[in-house]
């Protein structure tokens, strides 16, 4: 689902009753501390139980490929139709024809699960990180969302290679205090990042991330923008891009029991 991490992002299920509250003070940063603990666990709640299915238009793009998309989460897989790849349009009949390969290759749809199903681990366990490895304080209130602004705990100790990365970060987060849910999350790169001295890769200070989220329909929330922007080349992280634009709109439901013979009948009939 696009709402799940991508992250990007940085959802998943978590007993935050176990979270040590470390380097957390008294006073606002302490409140702050609690905020953020009680809009993760909303997040990972809904997460556990969203089992929606959803039809959107995705325009994705990086400095070598440029895609406009349809797409229909299935329990399957995800559907995709290319309408448009480097400014060029895909003709119908492509179009069919990439879908079709996917769905009659089991090899194809198996790759794609067993990559989302990495990613969302992955993304679980940074979300776990959230209250630990930040010092939070609330800089904004305003229409309903608090602004808390994040910089790295100096007693967090990233307990893997990924979580060095996300330590490494600054930024704001921005959360729905009636719902308390996630709307925003962006911040930079505040020092260089590197594995293995550097065999392995590493990121530059300065790089920039933005992730937007929007509520789509009931109590469904979807990452409806991702905007990543970091100098630099990880080995580590062969799934993300480090410099991507990502705009995601036009959502519609499916039927959580929608077929991938289906979902290319309703992306056909999707009208950009």
């Amino acid at each position: 689902m696009p709402g799940r991490p991508y992250l990007h992002c940085v959802l998943g299920i978590l007993c935050l009753s176990g979270v040590p509250r470390t380097g957390q003070a008294m006073g606002d940063e302490g409140n702050s501390h609690t905020i953020v603990q009680q809009a993760v666990a909303t997040e990972l709640t809904a997460d556990r139980n969203d089992h929606t299915h959803w039809l959107y238009f995705e325009v994705d793009k990086k400095p070598d490929k440029a895609v406009s998309q349809w797409v229909a989460e299935t329990a399957h897989g995800n559907l995709k139709r290319v309408v448009e790849q480097n400014g060029q349009k895909v003709p119908e009949t492509q179009q069919r024809k990439s879908m079709d390969s996917f769905s009659q290759d089991p090899d194809q749809v198996a790759k794609q699960r067993k990559n989302e199903q990495h990613d969302d681990a992955q993304a679980t366990e940074l979300l776990k990180l959230l209250p630990q490895a930040f010092v939070w304080t609330k800089t904004d209130e305003a229409d309903g969302n608090i602004t808390l602004h994040f910089k790295p705990n100096p007693q967090f100790h990233p307990p893997d290679w990924e979580s060095r990365v996300f330590a490494a970060m600054e930024g704001d987060m921005v959360v729905d205090m009636a719902e308390h849910r996630i709307v925003s999350l962006k911040g930079k790169m505040i020092r260089d990042v590197k594995f293995l001295g550097g065999l392995l890769g590493g990121l530059k200070a300065g790089g920039t991330f933005d992730v937007e989220r929007r509520k789509t329909g009931g109590n469904e929330w979807q990452i409806t923008e991702t905007h990543v922007h970091i100098q630099g080349r990880a080995l580590l992280f062969k799934s993300i891009s480090e410099n991507e634009d990502d705009v995601k709109t036009k959502f519609k439901e499916l039927s959580a029991d929608v077929s991938l013979h289906q979902a290319e009948d309703d992306l056909m009939h999707a009208a950009s």
